[in-house]
């Protein structure tokens, strides 16, 4: 039986089909395929001031068009920690007893005390989207070799079904070390790590391939996404030189990852705080971007994870939302219009 979503999916289609062939024909945008199932929520936080670093909500049908949650207000209070949250990563999986959940992960910082003055993350799960329960700070700074952190920058967690266990990853740096890079653990419930971090991928000690100076470079924002067609795990980060998106991967998830990195977003102004998902029943991913000089967010679209289209404006709907480093989920009809009926949309 056809639902609602697919119902108006297919009408949208129909309709937008001539629009998306003149631009891909003329303009060179990418053609924005239909998502086939479910629903997509994306978590986002709005700005440096305490009561914007907070977790925001938008929901969509598409993977385009997204609508705010509460009235674009955030969704759950925070208690523990800096008392603010900014690059919140969402993701969907199982918890130490096998359970499916949902995990948000951020950076627990408030942008007013400074840019090298937090030392953890902080955790929330949730089995409805709705209840969010077993907020945990986990501080950096706990571990051996890294009591003097400064910071602790936007982690994200992925799935490792080998060691059927989580790896969280995050940018950091120490007042030793104050040039930032990626740093790994592993944990079942993403409220403890299971061993001390260990250096995933950074660029320490690279040479200038103009002059061969060695120099350090600021390495951060990484979002890492496995391509099941050529068994690669991609890691995205911002590359500091160009204020670009740039991308290394590796067979292994805990690398090594290549040093040869490949600059890949097409937008003009500085961006960051990349995160890729797929347009359910498709083979196209969205990369989404945070344009932080301008206020808004830059989107293109990739089939093979290196060579990416520009999506137009008009074809995305985030802006609107006034949001910052976020990431998007799949969710499922239901959860939506869960969601939609707990928390109300933006009047």
């Amino acid at each position: 039986m056809m639902t609602w979503m697919t119902f108006m999916r297919f009408l949208t289609a129909i309709a937008m089909t001539p629009v998306y062939l003149f631009n891909f024909l003329v303009n060179d945008y990418a053609i924005p395929p239909v998502s086939r199932e479910g629903a997509y929520l994306f978590c986002y936080f709005v700005g440096n001031e305490p009561d914007e670093q907070t977790l925001h909500f938008a929901v969509s049908t598409d993977g385009y068009k997204f609508t705010a949650l509460n009235n674009n207000e955030a969704v759950i209070k925070q208690t523990k920690g800096t008392l603010s949250v900014r690059d919140p990563y969402i993701l969907k999986g199982p918890d130490e007893n096998g359970k499916d959940c949902y995990f948000i992960i951020g950076t627990d910082m408030n942008a007013l005390e400074g840019w090298t003055s937090n030392h953890a993350l902080i955790t929330w799960r949730s089995y409805d989207l709705i209840n969010w329960t077993d907020e945990t700070v986990i501080d950096i700074r706990d571990f051996p070799g890294f009591e003097k952190t400064n910071r602790a920058w936007a982690p994200q967690a992925i799935w490792d079904s080998e060691k059927e266990m989580y790896m969280v990853y995050w940018a950091n740096s120490t007042e030793e070390n104050d040039c930032a890079g990626h740093y790994y653990a592993y944990t079942k419930d993403l409220k403890s790590f299971e061993s001390s971090p260990r250096v995933l991928f950074g660029r320490w000690n690279e040479p200038d391939p103009e002059t061969g100076e060695v120099r350090n470079i600021q390495c951060i924002d990484g979002d890492i996404v496995y391509n099941e067609k050529d068994g690669y795990y991609y890691l995205y980060f911002k590359e500091d030189i160009t204020q670009k998106i740039a991308y290394v991967r590796s067979k292994n998830l805990t690398g090594p990852y290549n040093t040869d990195y490949t600059i890949c977003s097409l937008n003009w102004w500085g961006v960051e705080g990349s995160s890729m998902y797929n347009i359910k029943g498709t083979d196209k991913w969205v990369m989404v971007m945070d344009e932080y000089s301008e206020g808004s967010f830059f989107p293109q679209m990739t089939e093979d994870f290196q060579n990416f289209t520009r999506i137009r404006r008009k074809d995305m709907g985030m802006d609107h939302l006034n949001p910052r480093h976020g990431s998007v989920v799949h969710i499922s009809e239901e959860e939506y219009f869960r969601l939609v009926e707990n928390f109300g949309t933006k009047s």
